[in-house]
């Protein structure tokens, strides 16, 4: 017998402070421990909920290996104080997992096979270097002359949708500019208060003279890749670093960072059983292919699958979180589906604040929840191109 799709609610989404790698404020800090702060945080929006009542957490990573290895899940649920019986699993669809693992409890929920899940999403790129440790291709997959862009870096893709797009290096630098004003002005207005929990950092500093240590306790509450001075000229003056000729910069692209974001979703019955406000309610997702050689083009695909499976317009969209991969892969899908840029990241983007991979769905998806609030506005998007030539997206509506 077939079962009634049901709506999923989001009731609490937290985030994590955005730290610089691979010598920001959070080097010397495991990812699952983030994702413990951050799962913390989202259960503490929602006293009422009896934890008790949780199934399963699922939560995204692009690289979960070494200290994001072990099966992080159900590692940080133990850590965090959650029941025994809260299970725990890792995905990974590169920068699309903590979205990802939104889609799939939501998911859960929808179809009837669950009432309470945990999203998240949690990356140290200070820990774990972008490719993983030891990262190793199947030689089978180049074979097919249209499967060698896997193997491309991702700045490479970045300067050939530059190329494809006509995105000028001009263009490029001053999108970064209009992301590291916006953050900076956002943060300046106290716009991130309500996604972001504060992490206390302690550091230890051992004085080989004295056989003492040094303890130094600081906390953190704010991203820390938003630049002020930033300029125009001195973005223009960064040397290309992918292509001798090219036009993608350290400054037009997203910082590497470590982060993590967590998100409670719930069925109906569990809104009016615990009295439970809803943040948002989980609308539909949507992920599509396109050549691995253009990766950053992803979300030209995946937006107009994600709408059409939601049966909105695209200007039905009032705030759209695009991941910032680079200003070049931005830029050209702003261009192409003619997005309004005033809506596509009103608070800045990777650029200035950082992406830490696996986790960047999560926490962007709570800044959309709380955005939408804030705003009283009715529709956003969370979307995001995908390493090996993929885009995602993901509609969420106030309620």
């Amino acid at each position: 017998m077939s079962k009634q799709i049901q709506d999923a609610y989001i009731v609490a989404a937290a985030r994590t402070p955005i730290g610089k790698a691979p010598k920001g404020t959070f080097r010397n800090v495991r990812s699952d421990d983030l994702l413990v702060r951050a799962l913390q945080a989202a259960l503490a929006q929602v006293p009422s909920l009896d934890p008790k009542v949780i199934e399963d957490a699922i939560v995204g990573c692009s690289f979960p290996e070494a200290q994001q290895g072990a099966n992080m899940a159900r590692l940080a649920v133990l850590l965090a104080g959650l029941p025994n019986t809260v299970g725990g699993v890792t995905v990974n669809r590169f920068c699309a997992s903590g979205l990802t693992a939104l889609a799939m409890a939501a998911d859960r929920i929808r179809v009837g096979e669950a009432e309470v899940m945990i999203a998240a999403g949690a990356e140290s790129m200070s820990m774990i270097p972008m490719s993983g440790n030891t990262p190793s291709f199947n030689p089978h997959a180049f074979e097919r002359d249209e499967n060698l862009g896997i193997a491309y870096g991702m700045g490479l893709t970045a300067e050939r949708v530059a190329t494809q797009w006509k995105v000028s290096r001009v263009d490029q630098d001053a999108f970064a500019l209009e992301s590291h004003r916006r953050a900076l002005a956002a943060q300046a207005a106290g716009e991130f208060a309500d996604e972001i929990c504060p992490v206390d950092v302690v550091e230890r500093f051992p004085e080989l003279a004295s056989g003492q240590v040094t303890v130094k306790a600081r906390t953190v509450s704010l991203d820390e890749g938003p630049r002020p001075d930033t300029s125009l000229e001195g973005l223009g003056k960064l040397r290309p670093v992918f292509a001798a000729k090219g036009s993608v910069t350290a400054g037009n692209s997203s910082q590497t960072s470590d982060g993590a974001g967590a998100l409670i979703v719930v069925s109906e019955r569990i809104l009016k059983q615990f009295d439970l406000t809803p943040l948002a309610r989980f609308v539909s997702f949507s992920v599509r292919g396109v050549p691995p050689e253009i990766m950053g083009i992803g979300p030209k695909e995946a937006i107009p699958a994600a709408l059409k499976s939601a049966g909105l317009s695209q200007d039905a969209l009032g705030w759209i979180e695009l991941n910032e991969a680079f200003a070049a892969q931005a830029l050209a899908v702003v261009r192409d589906l003619g997005l309004d840029p005033a809506k596509v990241n009103p608070m800045g983007g990777a650029i200035a604040l950082g992406h830490p991979l696996g986790a960047t769905g999560a926490i962007r998806a709570a800044t959309v929840v709380h955005a939408l609030r804030r705003h009283q506005l009715k529709y956003g998007m969370v979307t995001m191109c995908v390493g090996t030539g993929m885009g995602a997206a993901g509609i969420l509506e106030r309620v």
